[in-house]
């Protein structure tokens, strides 16, 4: 059974071995938590390609002692071309889902690292980048082992793939399905990492990799176009915070699900729920996640159009409101839309005490499944969830952020601890979070137990359409009940199931012991020194 790592000088958890290692090794070279994020970033992409990509978007939260928490924006918008008429011309009432045209938005991952080595610039970092590509670049060049998740995703999602632009040349192997175990070798994705580390990451977006990229989307047929490449950039923000028992809570602004992160603890908190893995612990969190799912599904798109501010729900009066209208004991009834996703968190805190959570995805498992000709890397398919229909919540327009599941979480507790901690999972993001969170900080759990327990999802993620109460098999059979018999429509999952998505969490403690802890669902690890 996994435990608790504990370390004095640096932490890093990632739901790949291989991104746990390149980080640790930015540390030991004396790097801080940003420079080692930005390693297990590149590598995450390569050795996890299931999961994310640098054709994808990404999340920061920024902590360091002292100074105030910083979120980094690295959303891609909607491309110039990428207008409902556009679709419409070709004969689809619905953007498709897979293939050049699911792939409308920018990828603004690599535009986060950009602006986040800013901020470790600030703090005297000064590791090359071409140091912090290294084990990406390694990996891209000298293969690695294909994961089970991976062999499992390209073979149950292949129909929907094998026809994107790429896809088979890039991750079937010897012209065969991948299994566990085989190597798989990516050398565009690596030459494309050493460009970024020799030409700078601007390149992705505005140098000489720009024009292949254009060059590649172009000869692929997605909409998106060297200007939109050239016109994309990260966005520095203040994010979301919420003052609960324990402490502040930090989460992303919008266009992110970050809200209902923060909505979700802070109605709990409300409930005094005094002991763990009770009905009351249970219940209490899922009708909250209800109550901030209701606010989130009416009010949250790209911020510019947004019709009230995301802060006006985090206002305690109206938190109080919320939690009066949670039932004790009765289901509030739950046939609500939600969407799959495909996402890795990871997290850091270095020796300092500065802190990162980091949050990288394609949306979908293998995104919009086109991978780039020359420059060899999936591009996502995020823009899909954007509607044809001009009166939609979150209607398609050149410009346009999309709405993300994507969202980091950050804590700075009221005893002194700072925590790091995040999951992906589309719609079980923000709830396993609650989950880690609550058993750690409020009912005391050890971390790795926090996020080794059983867990739930309310609704759907990974492309599952039901919408029930999913729980793991691993709960209490009387809890079970107790969730039926207060209406929850309640479908048992198996043991340790990847429905419930990788969790993740860093602490950094007041007298300066650093803990860790990784998912056993995932093929991750937490390392210390």
């Amino acid at each position: 059974m996994l435990k608790t790592r504990r370390a004095y000088r640096g932490m890093v958890t990632a739901p790949h071995h291989l991104a746990s290692e390149a980080g640790l090794a930015v540390l030991k070279d004396g790097g801080n938590a940003v420079e080692a994020m930005v390693a297990m970033a590149a590598a995450i992409a390569v050795v996890y390609p299931h999961m994310n990509s640098i054709g994808g978007d990404g999340f920061w939260l920024i902590s360091a002692p002292g100074e105030d928490v910083i979120g980094i924006d690295a959303c891609g918008a909607a491309a110039g071309a990428a207008t409902p008429e556009f679709y419409r011309e070709q004969g689809y009432e619905a953007i498709p889902e897979r293939g050049p045209l699911a792939a409308l938005t920018a990828a603004g991952a690599v535009s986060g690292w950009r602006e986040a080595l800013d901020v470790s610039a600030g703090w005297g970092g000064g590791l090359p980048l071409a140091r912090l590509m290294e084990d990406a670049v390694r990996h891209g060049r000298d293969g690695v082992a294909v994961t089970a998740g991976q062999e499992t995703l390209t073979r149950t999602k292949f129909d929907g793939l094998k026809d994107s632009p790429g896809f088979l040349e890039s991750y079937l192997i010897d012209g065969e399905l991948p299994r566990e175990g085989m190597k798989l070798t990516q050398p565009r994705l690596a030459a494309t990492l050493e460009q970024l580390g020799r030409a700078g990451l601007d390149d992705f977006y505005r140098g000489d990799l720009a024009a292949v990229i254009a060059k590649d989307l172009a000869a692929a047929g997605s909409p998106v176009s060297a200007e939109d490449l050239a016109a994309h950039r990260a966005q520095r923000v203040t994010p979301l915070s919420a003052e609960i028992s324990a402490g502040t809570l930090y989460n992303m602004t919008p266009p992110t699900q970050g809200l209902a992160s923060l909505m979700i603890l802070a109605l709990f908190d409300r409930l005094g729920v005094s002991e763990g893995e009770g009905f009351d612990h249970i219940h209490g969190l899922v009708e909250a996640t209800k109550r901030a799912f209701l606010v989130r599904d009416r009010y949250v798109t790209d911020p510019a159009y947004m019709t009230r501010q995301a802060a006006e729900f985090l206002d305690p009066a109206f938190l109080d409101s919320e939690a009066a209208k949670i039932d004790r004991t009765t289901a509030l009834p739950w046939p609500q839309p939600a969407a799959p996703g495909d996402t890795i968190w990871m997290g850091a805190i270095d020796g300092e005490g500065r802190a990162v959570s980091y949050i990288q995805s394609t949306y979908w498992e293998f995104g919009s499944g086109v991978v780039l000709g020359e420059a060899g890397f999936l591009w996502q398919n995020r823009g899909i969830s954007f509607s044809l229909d001009a009166n939609a919540p979150n209607p398609l327009m050149p410009g346009r952020k999309p709405f993300h599941t994507l969202n980091p979480a950050l804590a700075r507790l009221a005893d002194g601890r700072v925590m790091v901690y995040g999951n992906m999972g589309g719609e079980g993001q923000p709830q396993s979070q609650s989950a880690v969170f609550s058993r750690h900080v409020m009912f005391g759990q050890g971390l790795q137990q926090a996020i080794t327990a059983p867990r739930w999802l309310l609704g759907r993620t990974w492309g599952d359409v039901s919408m029930s109460l999913k729980l793991e098999s691993r709960f209490d059979p009387e809890l079970v009940q107790a969730l039926r018999d207060a209406g929850h429509e309640v479908e048992l999952v198996g043991p340790f199931d990847d429905l419930l998505g990788h969790a993740g969490a860093v602490v950094s403690h007041p007298d300066g012991l650093l803990e860790g802890a990784s998912d056993p669902r995932s093929d991750g690890a937490a390392m210390g020194f």
